[in-house]
């Protein structure tokens, strides 16, 4: 599978939205792994939180766009195949929409927080739902900004825009719905798993990775049978 094409992104805009890096690669890497159960479930609505230079959802929209028609993602939102895409960034949303027309994908990108707005009428209804979260450990006071550093400021353990997510993440998935997440160490994936299984999600780990200091993960969630 391709990498989409981002040579659209200048420095000026990598200096404002988050610029690719292992843990958007490993992310890439483990649904090229998970395709063809994703492709199973026959997706109508996908999410992506935090959608930064679309590069994901794009990536995910090209392999199943002759199956299906839309995507969701941290800053965007599309109809029936919906190819759904959210982000705090206002730069971050522009360039997602670039990106998924460069590569040949519809993409709508929502400027919101996390799911603010969308929740309700997503209810229940997400089939896959993505999450590259800022999960970098750093000072409480550096989460919450709407530039840069809202791709990778974490706060405590990494997890304090993670915990704010984590409850809406059974309300928004279908029956069948699939949650992918990238995380380190250090935001405690066993504990993460824990919390959502008191709403009757299981926890697997598709990827592993090292990358320098950190070792990054990607884990799915999913409804018990």
């Amino acid at each position: 599978m391709s990498t989409p094409d981002i040579s659209h992104i200048s420095s000026e805009d990598y200096s404002l939205i988050y610029e690719p890096a292992e843990d958007s690669f490993l992310f890439l890497d483990a649904l090229e792994k998970e395709i063809n159960e994703i492709q199973e479930i026959r997706p109508q609505i996908c999410l992506e939180i935090g959608s930064g230079s679309g590069i994901v959802s794009t990536f995910l929209a090209k392999e199943i766009r002759l199956q299906l028609l839309s995507i969701i993602l941290f800053i965007i939102v599309c109809f029936l195949y919906i190819d759904r895409c959210t982000d705090i960034n206002p730069r971050a949303v522009s360039i997602t929409k670039t990106t998924g027309l460069k590569n040949g994908v519809s993409l709508e990108a929502v400027l919101t927080d996390l799911v603010d707005g969308l929740a309700e009428r997503l209810k229940k209804k997400v089939d896959i739902l993505l999450f590259n979260p800022p999960y970098v450990v750093t000072p409480s006071e550096e989460v919450g900004s709407s530039g840069i550093e809202a791709s990778w400021a974490g706060g405590a353990n990494g997890r304090e825009v993670i915990n704010r997510f984590l409850p809406l993440v059974p309300e928004l998935l279908s029956n069948t719905g699939i949650f992918y997440m990238v995380v380190i160490k250090e935001n405690n994936p066993d504990e993460i798993g824990s919390i959502l299984s008191k709403s009757g999600l299981k926890m697997s780990t598709v990827l592993e990775r090292r990358s320098g200091p950190e070792f990054l993960s990607v884990l799915k969630f999913m409804r018990e049978s």
